[in-house]
This record gives C-alpha cells, sequence and structure tokens, in this order.
C-alpha cells in the first residue's frame, strides 16, 4: 500500500471478517453494526453470525439478549448459552425462534420441562442438545414432537441435580452422551437422596450407536449408584464404536464395575481409541495393557492410579501404543503416590530419565499433570551429573499447560542452608535483626535464605525448554483446601504440610524466575510455604503482563499473613486480570487491599477465602462500584453471620440491576450451613473458580463446564 497511513474502511472485507470474528457477539450487533454500512453489511455476514457463543457477555440483560437472537434467528446454526444462570425463562423461549439450530448448549440456564418441550417441537433440525436435569423434571411432560426431536439427537449433555435418565431413553441414535453428576447425597431439608425407583423402570438407556461416554462425578453414593444404572447396559454389551470412555469419580473409594475388563478388551480390539479414563479401581495393568495396544490416544487419564504407574510408562514407551505421538493430553496426578513415610525409594518418586524418555516418545503432548507426585534432587557428590526434572520437561517442547508438585522445582536441599534459616528463624536472633526499610524491592539473589540456595537452574531449564507455557499450577505437598471440592484427593494419605524439605526449598526466588513466561495467562500457586515476602510474586507479575487468572492458596506461614506488600504491589500490576481466587487462614480484606484490587479493571471473578479473615464492607463496596465488570463476588472469611449477610444484600441490592448475572455469596466459613450455601451458586462458577481443583491435562470432553 502506497499510503503511509491506512484506516479500517481500506481494508479488504476479508480481513475485516479475521477481525470481527475476535468481537463478541453483542458488541458486533449493538455498536460496530451501527458504525458504518460497510461494517453494518459485515456484521451481518452468516460466516461471523452461524457459531455464537453468549456465555461470557455477562453484562447482557434479558432485553440485549432477546434483541441479539431475533437478529440471529435465521442464521444461527450452533448457539452456546452455557452459564447464562441469569436468564429469565421467557428470554429462553425466544430460542425457538432459532429453527435452524443445529447445536444448542443451555447448561446452567433456568430451564423448565414445558419450556424444553416447547424447543423441541420447534427445532425440527437439532442434533445435539446439552441441559441441566433439575428435580422439577418431568420427561412426562414432552410433546410427541419433542420426543420426535430427541430421537434424532446424535450428541446430548446433562448435568444431573436429581436421580434421573434424563432423556438418554428417547435418544436412540445418540453417538456421544457426556454426563455430570452433582446430586448430593442429602437434601437441604436434611432428606436421604436415592435411586432406588429407578431399579425397576424399562426405560433403560441403549447405546447401540455410541462413540463417546463421559462421565464426570461429584462426591457422592448416590452419583456413583446412578452411574452404574447409567452403565448397566455396558456388563450385557459393549457398543462396537466406542472410542472414547471417560469416567471421573472423586475420593479414594469408587464403587466398583465387573464391566471394565470387557471394556478394555473390546477398546483394544478396534484400534480407534482416542481417549481413556477410568477409576483405579477399575483397571488392572493387563487390562490396561489390552486397552491401549494397537491405538494412538489423544487423552488418558491415570490420576491417583498408582498400580498402573509401570504399566502406563511400559505402554508408552515400549510400543505398547501403535503412534504415541497422537498423544496430546497425559494425566498422571498421585499415579506414584503414596504415603510420604514411605516415599523414600526412586520407585515412589518421579523419574527424571523416564520423563526424557517420555518426552521423546510423546513428542507432541501439550498438556500434563504431575499433580500429587514427588521428585528429590540429590546434590550429592555422587549425583551431580543426573538430570533434573525439569530438564526432562523442557523437552516437551509443544508444551502449554503443566501442573507440577512444588518439590519438583527444587536443585537440592543444602544442609548449610538448613541450618543458617533454623538459626535465623529463633527468636533471639528476629530481635536482633536490623528493621527492614519501608517498601517493597525486587527480589535479589542473596535477599533471602532458602533450603535450596536459591538455586533455580532446575526451573530455568524448564522455561527455556517450554517458553510458551500458558497455564502452570504449583502445588505443595499437604495442600487441602478449606472449601470441599468436586475433585477432592484422597485426604487420609495426604502428608503432613512441610513435611518435604525439597518443597519446602521452593520460595520467591522460584517465583521470579517464571517472569521469563511472558504468554502465561492462567497460574496458580498453593501450599508452598517457602514463600516468605512474596518479593517473586512482585517479578512476576510485572513481567507477565497477560496474566488473566491467578489463584494463591495458604503461601508462606499460616499463622500470619507474610506477603500482604507483595500481594498488594502483585494486584497493582495485573490489569489484565479477570479472575482472581485467594486462599490464606489470615488474609485482610481491608481498604488497602480492595484499593489495589480496584487496579485489576477487567476483573469479573472473585473468590476470598480465610478461616481467621477479616473485611471491611465498606471498601468492598467501594471496590465493586469501581470494578464495574465483577459479576461474581465470593467471600468465605471470619464474619459474624449477620455482618455476612448484611453485606451480601448491600451489594445485591446496589448492582443487581445494572449486573444481572451477578453473583454475590458472602458467608462465615466455619458456618454449619456453607455446604448449602455452596450448592446454591451457579456450578458454572464453582467449577471455574470457587471450588479449588487442576483443570491441566483434563480430556475437554471432562472440563469444567
Amino acid at each position: 500500500m502506497s499510503s503511509a497511513f491506512v484506516g479500517m474502511s481500506e481494508l479488504s472485507d476479508e480481513i475485516l471478517l479475521c477481525i470481527l470474528r475476535h468481537v463478541p457477539v453483542c458488541d458486533l450487533l449493538t455498536n460496530v453494526a451501527n458504525v458504518c454500512q460497510k461494517l453494518h453489511a459485515l456484521c451481518h455476514d452468516k460466516t461471523l453470525l452461524t457459531n455464537i457463543t453468549l456465555s461470557e457477555e455477562y453484562l447482557a440483560d434479558d432485553q440485549l439478549i432477546r434483541r441479539i437472537l431475533k437478529q440471529l434467528a435465521s442464521h444461527v446454526q450452533s448457539l452456546s448459552l452455557n452459564g447464562c444462570y441469569w436468564l429469565s425463562a421467557s428470554t429462553l423461549d425466544i430460542l425457538a425462534r432459532c429453527r435452524g439450530v443445529t447445536h444448542l448448549d443451555v447448561t446452567g440456564c433456568r430451564l423448565t420441562s414445558l419450556c424444553l418441550s416447547r424447543l423441541l417441537s420447534s427445532l425440527s433440525s437439532l442434533r445435539s442438545l446439552a441441559f441441566d436435569v433439575r428435580p422439577c423434571f418431568n420427561s412426562a411432560l414432552l410433546s410427541s414432537e419433542a420426543v420426535d426431536s430427541l430421537s434424532r439427537l446424535t450428541e446430548l449433555r446433562q448435568t444431573l441435580f436429581t436421580p434421573s435418565y434424563g432423556v438418554v431413553p428417547c435418544c436412540a441414535k445418540l453417538r456421544k452422551l457426556m454426563l455430570q453428576f452433582d446430586i448430593p447425597d442429602v437434601t437441604r431439608e436434611g432428606v436421604g437422596v436415592c435411586c432406588q425407583l429407578m431399579v425397576g423402570q424399562s426405560s433403560v438407556p441403549h447405546y447401540e450407536q455410541l462413540e463417546e461416554f463421559t462421565a464426570r462425578l461429584a462426591p457422592g453414593e448416590v452419583n456413583q449408584t446412578l452411574l452404574l444404572l447409567y452403565l448397566a447396559v455396558f456388563s450385557v454389551h459393549i457398543p462396537k464404536h466406542l472410542r472414547i470412555f471417560l469416567v471421573s469419580i472423586p475420593g479414594p473409594n469408587p464403587a466398583h464395575w465387573p464391566a471394565a475388563p470387557s471394556l478394555a478388551q473390546s477398546l483394544g480390539q478396534r484400534g480407534d481409541l482416542v481417549a481413556l479414563q477410568l477409576p483405579r479401581s477399575w483397571l488392572d495393568p493387563f487390562s490396561l495393557k489390552r486397552a491401549l495396544e494397537g491405538n494412538s490416544p489423544k487423552h488418558l487419564s491415570f490420576s491417583r492410579c498408582p498400580a498402573l504407574w509401570p504399566q502406563v510408562f511400559q505402554s508408552l514407551l515400549n510400543g505398547g501404543v501403535r503412534d504415541a505421538t497422537q498423544l496430546i493430553s497425559l494425566n498422571l496426578s498421585g499415579i506414584n503416590h503414596v504415603p510420604y513415610s514411605e516415599c523414600r525409594s526412586v520407585e515412589d518418586q518421579l523419574v527424571a530419565g523416564t520423563m526424557s524418555q517420555l518426552a521423546a516418545a510423546c513428542s507432541n503432548i501439550k498438556h500434563l499433570n504431575l499433580m500429587h507426585t514427588h521428585y528429590h534432587h540429590e546434590r550429592s557428590l555422587g549425583m551431580d551429573g543426573e538430570t533434573h526434572l525439569c530438564a526432562s520437561l523442557g523437552k516437551f517442547k509443544q508444551l502449554r499447560s503443566l501442573t507440577l508438585p512444588a518439590c519438583a522445582l527444587s536443585d537440592g536441599v543444602n544442609e548449610n542452608h538448613i541450618t543458617t534459616r533454623l538459626t535465623a528463624s529463633s527468636p533471639l536472633f528476629q530481635g536482633l535483626k536490623k528493621a527492614p526499610r519501608v517498601g517493597l524491592q525486587n527480589y535479589r539473589a542473596d535477599s533471602e535464605p532458602s533450603l535450596s540456595g536459591d538455586s533455580t537452574s532446575g526451573l530455568a531449564a524448564l522455561i527455556a525448554g517450554c517458553p510458551f507455557l500458558e497455564t502452570l499450577e504449583l502445588i505443595g505437598p499437604g495442600f487441602a483446601s478449606a472449601l470441599p471440592r468436586l475433585e477432592p484427593c484422597t485426604r487420609a494419605s495426604v502428608e503432613p504440610r512441610g513435611m518435604c524439605a525439597w518443597a519446602r526449598g521452593v520460595g520467591d526466588a522460584h517465583l521470579a524466575a517464571l517472569e521469563a513466561l511472558p504468554q502465561l495467562r492462567r497460574l496458580t500457586l498453593a501450599g508452598l510455604p517457602g514463600v516468605l515476602r512474596g518479593t517473586g510474586l512482585v517479578q512476576l507479575a510485572r513481567r507477565c503482563r497477560d496474566l488473566r487468572v491467578l489463584s494463591l492458596a495458604n503461601l508462606g506461614s499460616l499463622k500470619t499473613m507474610n506477603y500482604t506488600a507483595a500481594l498488594l504491589e502483585t494486584l497493582k500490576q495485573c490489569t489484565q486480570l479477570q479472575e482472581l481466587r485467594l486462599e490464606q487462614p489470615y488474609l485482610n480484606a481491608n481498604t488497602s487491599f480492595f484499593e489495589a484490587l480496584s487496579c485489576c479493571s477487567r476483573l469479573q471473578r472473585l473468590c476470598l477465602i480465610s478461616r481467621s479473615g477479616t473485611f471491611d464492607p465498606s471498601a468492598t463496596e467501594s471496590f465493586m462500584e469501581r470494578c464495574c465488570q465483577v459479576i461474581m463476588c465470593h467471600m468465605f472469611m471470619n464474619g459474624t453471620l449477620v455482618a455476612c449477610r448484611t453485606l451480601q444484600k448491600a451489594l445485591l441490592d446496589r448492582f443487581s440491576c445494572e449486573r444481572t448475572a451477578l453473583s454475590v455469596a458472602i458467608y462465615p466459613l466455619q458456618h454449619e450451613d456453607l455446604p448449602s450455601v455452596i450448592r446454591g451458586i451457579p456450578l458454572t462458577l464453582l467449577d471455574r473458580i470457587t471450588l479449588f481443583q487442576s483443570h491441566v491435562a483434563q480430556p475437554p470432553h471432562l472440563s469444567p463446564l
């Protein structure tokens, strides 16, 4: 182009369409389309309006969504309202006008049985449906036209809040069935929930054409019982086209399923397995070997399956799969987990050499989860040449998300530094130390002692090999969130916090080294007692300017909040932050805290958890006023029930009119009614930020809603 300055109107239609694809649909149709006639025509191009997602349009009220849906009615083919919990039933009724829709996701929406019937009756082209089965659901209210539409479905996703088959018995042509079980064992009234009424039903689902089956369970016996009912047909006949089978059951003792060996044999015979995840009691090493033989899987998860540890690596490294380079996602969380007192031999820990072989064989892995494992790098004279685990992980050149145990970053325990630190922490020496200067300074390698001598050479090798990491989770041994999780580890076998000397040596120097990951978008740091002042956090935040999601839990001492100043400075640097989850026993959410948090002008979701923490109601309200995009404010702290409810009501009364999606939950952390309060929070928010859990290497079919 000869001109030195080129305006938007001078760009070609193809370039403008590429740009407009990144504009949210509400802005596209209500703002951009009104700029000029050319943009108006482009904004209504069918390539932009065929696949629409309204899930993140938190500031769009019912009136705006109705207007958007009317404009989309003749164009849209795939429409997602996943997590739009704030929309009214009358708005959802307008979906019936979108008669060309083939894929519809209304998970999390307040959809009644009659409304669902009307939608299905109008959407004769529908082939994929995702919705919630709530206690008020009644399949008998579905019209004959609705049942006809269901009979043509090939994909179905149900989130079950009550024991039910949902609409599965009406779907004879299903190829993909995705289930999420979130049924409590006891109702809010204290009445036990059971599945006995379902056992005698004749409408047992059949999966003749099924290719994909996924199930994700919340804790509870009812959920496991209901899953076995869904799987009853597998005991008689394994679908011959099945290539994806993912079942995630939390807790140490998943219910036994006798058909698991037959399933493994069937999966191994076809040779087209794509993804596999089974509870640890469902597979033995021989069955796993048969399931993987001759296959080229893309997603594998063996979370908390220590008995499968040798067979997993034997299959991946010694030709047990047809093409290991097809593997994209691998979850080995807790696969070698044993009680800490027994974690002494190399066999009980991650081996750097084995991970190097894995990186060579599975060269295209993008997502790797090694949480709840151990790696203890030795610095003794006899092991100077040993490759560090992080150097081995640096060979995964395609890696984009990674979860590691904290001890994996340590370069080894230095006895001299242990003595130095124990002496320096003595009350006598504390009293003789010179008072620190006012202000917060950058991390300096010689400023604070640590167990590892502040050596970060191992971590540097990882960062050099994987500079494009977007998601990183560092979880210390013994960490357990104060809130219940949908995917809890076996808490009975979690070692005491601080028992692993290698994990204690991971501190501010290691956090500062993460500044070399400029593309980092999501960061989780939990259970790191070696973080002294948090100065590494500040340095990291200054360089990782595009950080969107930050989760910090139990850093440093649990008896005091020793990194408050660094936290406030970190928040001031995180101008792109959209989600913050902060869990610390003595968090003080005062005026200074909320003023620093107000610098995160794009913040949408906030969750604070503190057993002995305090909060300032007026500062909270001022923060909500300044950060106008916040639609979720969850605070579980040490206030009185009256104070918590007063603040919650004040926030809802003041901001809910202008933010229709606003979710406020403020409650004492120790209160006995907290589980009921948590169950009342929209599931999409629970999965996303409120409940602590790892999302790395979770197969996409099992990802949070």
